[in-house]
């Protein structure tokens, strides 16, 4: 998946009305990678040369401090893309990013202009409801399970996080909804279904996580699996769920469009960036689409759902 733009669909495409919901996996995910691998393929051979002529004065002069500046250099630079790439991978640089910029005045801002706004959801013509939990009147939601096969005796005596699970399944819809701005008091439209480009900063609660010690299934994920044909026979599962509710405080980044007399934030026509974060060692990432994220919001919380 290291392409120079990420596309990464997530089940099947609804074609439907514009007011209908992205599908399971008809979110995508869209950005530019901070490390092209253009410059992979550069750098790579470049510091191959740069030892290669190093180990030889070594070899010829008896000098190492060629060498030991090389290696030095050389994983320093590794070290900073693979850095770049693991941020890449858990949003890192798109948390600060929105985090940072500041909520837009939606008086003074332009059409096309990017904004960024934060208040309480609330849904649209269509709601959603949470897979599993069942949860209602939901804008987002998301459901991922996750399975570990091998030595499951062995397996169960570390923490989660130390285990190497595989996703299996994916669920995520998201719906046109409303966002009510905190700032001028604005109902937004906020355009992320009929398989709208999106990045949702939403992070998942774990609802089951079995254990050599705790194999047995409820009747609710067993009703759960065998809905979607699923058979985790023999497998360590990890079952997560997130959503944003109607009423809970959510923020949105986006393109701004005043048309026909309504204030919608869509996918950005154009990438925008979102700058170098050096206290970070963060190269900029390239952004082609809506981003959302769980805030608190007049004591609202997160939409999250609890263990």
């Amino acid at each position: 998946m290291r392409r120079d733009k990420h596309f990464l669909t997530l089940g099947e495409t609804n074609d439907s009305a514009a007011a209908s919901p992205s599908s399971s996996s008809a979110i995508q995910r869209s950005w530019r990678d901070p490390v092209p691998t253009t410059l992979l393929w550069v750098l790579i051979p470049l510091l191959l040369a740069g030892l290669g002529v190093s180990v030889f004065v070594l070899a010829v002069v008896h000098n190492a401090l060629l060498f030991v500046g090389i290696i030095v250099l050389s994983v320093l630079v590794v070290a900073f893309l693979v850095w770049n790439l693991i941020a890449t991978r858990s949003n890192r640089g798109l948390y600060i990013f929105l985090d940072r910029a500041p909520d837009s005045d939606l008086h003074t801002a332009t059409d096309g202009q990017i904004v960024k706004i934060t208040g309480v959801a609330s849904c649209g013509d269509i709601s959603l409801i949470s897979s599993y939990e069942k949860v209602v009147r939901c804008v987002y939601t998301s459901t991922l399970l996750y399975t570990c096969t091998g030595w499951t005796s062995m397996l169960s005596l570390f923490s989660d996080r130390y285990i190497r699970w595989e996703l299996a399944h994916l669920e995520r819809q998201a719906a046109d909804f409303y966002i009510t701005d905190a700032n001028s008091g604005t109902r937004v439209l906020i355009k992320a279904g009929n398989n709208s480009r999106m990045v949702p900063l939403i992070e998942e609660s774990v609802l089951v996580s079995t254990r050599d010690n705790n194999r047995e299934l409820s009747l609710t994920l067993k009703k759960w699996l065998d809905e979607r044909y699923l058979s985790v026979d023999s497998h360590l599962l990890r079952l997560e769920e997130g959503h944003v509710k109607e009423g809970r405080g959510i923020t949105a980044m986006g393109m701004l469009s005043k048309k026909n007399g309504t204030v919608a934030i869509v996918p950005p026509s154009e990438p925008f960036s979102t700058g170098c974060f050096r206290q970070y060692f963060l190269l900029p990432i390239e952004i082609d689409a809506l981003l959302l994220k769980s805030s608190d919001q007049n004591g609202f919380m997160p939409g999250k759902v609890g263990p």
